[in-house]
């Protein structure tokens, strides 16, 4: 059972650790461009500008999670 972890091997701690971690930076840099609004006075039209426009590079990730999982890959 050596290089084990709770049955499961490096690699796939090492992916559940990175797909956890980066989820949780996603929340954060979520919540930082909520803050961003609202310190801005941005409105309802350029809050919806910034979580568009800040927040669709992290669609990328939880697409290819999604296809990931769906897909069987």
């Amino acid at each position: 059972m050596q290089g084990t972890l709770f049955g499961y091997n490096e690699a796939q701690v090492a992916e559940f650790g990175a797909t956890a971690g980066i989820g949780v930076l996603i929340l954060f840099m979520l919540f930082i461009i909520g803050n961003l609004a609202y310190r801005s006075n941005a409105g309802r039209v350029g809050t919806f500008a910034l979580y568009f426009v800040l927040a669709f590079g992290m669609l990328g990730f939880v697409s290819k999670i999604l296809i990931q999982h769906i897909w069987s890959i």
